[in-house]
């Protein structure tokens, strides 16, 4: 079993000189299609030469994968920050990869340009049908295009507008190390022993974090402002009315589905009020600080090793299905996962994927409970990516909405699998962690989409904001899904510095789309365990739909007013059960 990258999946240094032949066979094979189509429309009115370029352009996604050179040296910045030299190679394959993206900007606005009329008959062709869903989505973002030299300025102006500043925030935090005892931890692992540790010292500890995050909370304060003010722009040229708008139709989400789920959780926050003040009684606190907000009860349940969780998810997959054991054990056997944390390493978790590639899986392991679950939610993405490869190349890629129902589908597995095996006492503690997990992954999330939108209509409006302003809006909208039982402190705001998904602007709600349908299915297999053919059926439709149609097709229709509600209202029942469970303490 290995517990570190194996990036010799993709290329052996960082001066193999396969990196610069695939590259330039990725450049020839771009530079070849727009010879042949950008003066040759003929494919704009027949059907045959249409499909012969649909697979010309689907090709361009395989053989040799464009990413491969970009995803290598990300991966290896991501695990050595001061990697200097993957930095700047990667920077370097960026800008060759977007100038080949520029080559074929035309094929889409072309598409994109074919009357209505038309487009509704080469919908219904039974020769395009392979590729009906990605016309359809062609043709939906059609009014949001712009001219072919605007799109390559914008595409252009995306590395030093965005990919940089972003970066720049990233080496910071990377180096940050906080003081513990006799050790200097980076400041990922620091605020993920925060939850773990006893009251004074996990206060003391979170203040040391928002202390650090201070330090560089100006740089944090320009990077926001300069990545929230380009996307006005682009935005406001696009006809985007809304800052959520563009991120709603790439994930491919009905827009009524997205702010119903937006709406019926701000108007739930009175659920994870209660929580909070349940929490507060439970550790015998007049009331709870930030730091407190996903510290467990009673005693933590015990450490786990990492040779344990691979035993506990290799028993829970294959109890499930034998395909999910298969991936599981392939990937730590050629060294897909990424285990400790170290200085240097980025912090949290991911599953990265690409077309034509290995993925790869990276996690921080401290040995934590949650730690397991933490490991189950990647493998989640993993295995969803590896059965939606047989598809073809335009449909591997998923939205991230039903990615998130992948994941914490997963999650609830090993959950379910080990809660059976606790104790009665353990089984509060691990019922109060579910619920606690259940409240950061969609209150949590929703207060987040909330703050984002009050941060980019600020922006918007006085064209800056200050650290302070950011700090105080992110503390408001902390404060409003905590509830009164939380006691916020100023200091508490400098979390913006660190929050990476404020960066993938909206991206948060699609944890909570993600998880309230992963509930509705894990109900469904528990009712009857025949429901796994349904769920892999999702599992392998990668982007062949929307994600609303691919959950209609096995029965979940999260188009209805009160799906979203069901959903919360299980975590409700939840909250009575433990609320039961511990009314004599």
């Amino acid at each position: 079993m290995k517990t570190t990258w194996n990036l010799g999946l993709l290329y052996k240094s960082h001066d193999d000189p396969q990196i610069e032949k695939d590259m330039k066979a990725v450049e020839r094979a771009y530079a070849a299609f727009e010879k042949k189509y950008r003066t040759d429309r003929g494919y704009l009115k027949s059907e045959t030469k249409l499909v012969e370029a649909l697979r010309d352009y689907e090709s361009l996604f395989n053989d040799p994968a464009p990413a491969k050179g970009y995803m290598y040296f990300s991966f290896i910045q991501d695990l050595d920050a001061s990697d200097s030299v993957a930095r700047a190679k990667r920077t370097q394959i960026l800008e060759r990869l977007q100038k080949n993206d520029n080559r074929t900007v035309f094929f889409e606005l072309a598409l994109a340009k074919i009357p209505a009329a038309a487009q509704k008959k080469l919908l219904k062709s039974k020769r395009l049908a392979p590729f009906r869903y990605f016309l359809k989505n062609v043709f939906e973002r059609a009014k949001h295009d712009l001219s072919e030299p605007e799109e390559k300025i914008l595409g252009l102006k995306r590395i030093p507008a965005y990919e940089q500043w972003v970066v720049g925030t990233e080496k910071l935090l990377n180096r940050l190390t906080i003081d513990l005892g006799d050790k200097k931890l980076p400041i990922f692992e620091a605020l993920s022993k925060v939850h773990d540790s006893p009251l004074k010292e996990r206060r003391e500890l979170h203040e040391k974090c928002m202390k650090a995050l201070e330090s560089i909370s100006e740089v944090a304060e320009s990077e926001i402002n300069a990545i929230v003010g380009d996307k006005k722009i682009g935005d406001e040229l696009r006809g985007f009315k809304e800052p959520y708008d563009q991120t709603i139709l790439g994930y491919q989400n009905d827009r009524k589905s997205v702010l119903a789920l937006v709406d019926a959780v701000t108007d739930s926050f009175g659920i994870s009020h209660r929580f909070y003040e349940l929490k507060a009684k439970l550790l015998k606190l007049p009331s709870l600080e930030y730091s407190d907000r996903a510290v467990g009860i009673g005693e933590n349940l015990r450490e786990v090793p990492f040779e344990e969780a691979v035993a506990t998810l290799r028993r829970v997959f294959g109890s499930v299905d034998e395909r999910y054991l298969s991936i599981l054990d392939g990937y730590l056997e050629k060294g897909q996962i990424d285990v400790y944390p170290r200085v240097g390493k980025t912090g949290g978790a991911y599953c990265s994927g690409n077309i034509g590639m290995p993925t790869y899986v990276l996690l921080n392991y401290t040995k934590a409970f949650d730690q397991v679950m933490t490991f189950a939610h990647e493998m989640g993405h993993a295995i969803h990516t590896e059965m939606s490869k047989p598809l073809m190349p335009l449909y591997q890629h998923y939205s991230t909405s039903t990615a998130e129902v992948a994941s914490t589908l997963f999650e609830s597995f090993v959950f379910e699998s080990v809660f059976e095996t606790l104790s009665d006492e353990e089984k509060v503690v691990a019922l109060h962690k579910r619920i606690n997990d259940d409240i950061q992954t969609i209150f949590r999330q929703i207060a987040c989409f909330n703050f984002e939108a009050d941060l980019h209509r600020a922006i918007r409006e006085k064209g800056e904001i200050s650290k302070d302003e950011i700090r105080s809006l992110m503390n408001e909208h902390m404060s409003a899904y905590l509830g009164p039982a939380v006691r916020m402190k100023d200091i508490d705001g400098n979390f913006f510095v660190q929050w990476s998904h404020i960066r993938r602007f909206f991206y948060v709600y699609s944890y909570a789309f993600g998880q309230l349908i992963s509930k509705a299915l894990y109900a469904e297999y528990k009712k009857d365990k025949g429901f796994l053919g349904k769920i892999n059926r999702f599992l392998s439709a990668g982007g062949t739909d929307s994600p609303e149609n691919i959950f209609k097709s096995i029965g979940i229709d999260v188009t209805k007013p009160d799906f979203w509600k069901k959903g919360l209202r299980s975590i409700e029942k939840d909250i009575e059960r433990l609320e039961k469970l511990t009314k004599n303490r």
